[in-house]
């Protein structure tokens, strides 16, 4: 298996709440940046944000995620997810390269149908309407597929003799060799786990399971992953993909942190009714450090995944989400195999 990985993933709420450290957009965009700084020094490996249309939430990723490439070095920067229904998949091809480069390489880019939201059609409005016949989640996975063949250098437009002197496919520029595996897609359910794994995806199991067979949270997601992984045994692709799994973990060591994590709210998985079925959510994890990490060992997916992105609260802002992020380096992380970046490259190699 892969070497495990830890990172955050920002929802990026603003608004003028009481205690709230980003009362406006500009407040969450620049301290999403700030963040992957701090938790980049830290030995943070990823830094990852949520996508959402139509609400005081991170909206735009490709802007915010070059901004926090230029101000890192090592960090990955991720999405979970782009919602495909709302994207142009040759613009985001574009977008994604030169993000990408900026980096160095270093994107993560989950994708997806995306999740429930409050606006009502929301993608029809940005002019993206499915044909006769095709559902919003079909639309999502056409659109994928035009834009991992862009990605992967295939001609999308033939060329203009009068300009070109010669008639050939043109790509879309700038290309980024080897983001192609380096995207992800969110899954909430085991059918479309084996459905990712086919297209040759790394997978991003959701904080939210559209299905509900009455076992444990954590118990169904790493069920996922195993079909995930015997699906891409069999599809035979020939290099080893990555597994994400998201959990909210609140390590308890101030009067603050008590304050706001400390009852018991969340300590147990939640089932729902989500587009005509049950539904099964994660549960959070908050307590001493020492309890977590007991805990987080015993977690059947967070063990089976190679990375764990930490849902954070970015409303308390940079000081008190990289001080979450380093007692979760320090005392709980190890608890599931994960080594600081720094003692990994002092490991010898397989």
């Amino acid at each position: 298996m892969s070497t495990k990985r830890i990172g955050f993933l920002s929802f990026g709420h603003w608004g003028a709440s009481r205690g709230s450290s980003t009362p406006t957009a500009a407040d969450t965009l620049l301290e999403t940046i700030e963040l992957a700084v701090a938790a980049e020094e830290i030995g943070i490996d990823n830094a990852s944000i949520r996508v959402h249309h139509f609400a005081p939430q991170l909206s735009a990723p490709f802007p915010l995620l070059a901004a926090m490439a230029a101000r890192t070095s090592r960090i990955e920067l991720g999405t979970g997810v782009i919602d495909m229904r709302y994207e142009n998949p040759l613009y985001m091809a574009e977008e994604a390269a030169v993000a990408d480069q900026i980096s160095g390489g270093r994107l993560q880019l989950g994708v997806s149908r995306g999740s429930p939201e409050t606006a009502l059609n929301g993608a029809h409005a940005f002019g993206f309407v499915p044909p006769e016949g095709m559902s919003d989640a079909d639309l999502a996975r056409h659109k994928l597929e035009i834009f991992m063949a862009a990605i992967d250098g295939a001609a999308v437009v033939a060329s203009d003799p009068r300009m070109t002197g010669v008639s050939q496919g043109l790509a879309v520029q700038p290309q980024s060799p080897g983001l192609a595996r380096r995207i992800w897609w969110g899954s909430g359910t085991r059918a479309t786990a084996t459905w990712v794994a086919e297209q040759g995806l790394n997978m991003q199991s959701s904080t939210l399971l559209t299905e509900d067979t009455g076992v444990p949270f954590d118990e169904l997601q790493a069920e996922q992953i195993q079909v995930y992984r015997d699906a891409w045994k069999a599809a035979g692709h020939g290099w080893e993909p990555r597994v994400s799994v998201s959990r909210s973990i609140m390590p308890i060591t101030t009067d603050v942190d008590r304050m706001y994590f400390g009852g018991e709210r969340g300590s147990e998985d939640q089932v729902g009714w989500l587009d005509g079925g049950n539904a099964r959510f994660g549960k959070t994890y908050a307590g001493e450090p020492d309890v977590l990490a007991e805990e987080l060992a015993k977690d059947a997916a967070v063990q089976a995944a190679d990375t764990l992105l930490l849902t954070i609260p970015n409303q308390l802002g940079v000081e008190y989400n990289a001080r979450l992020l380093e007692t979760v380096a320090k005392h709980v992380a190890p608890a599931i195999g994960w080594v600081p970046p720094a003692e990994r490259r002092l490991q010898p190699t397989a």
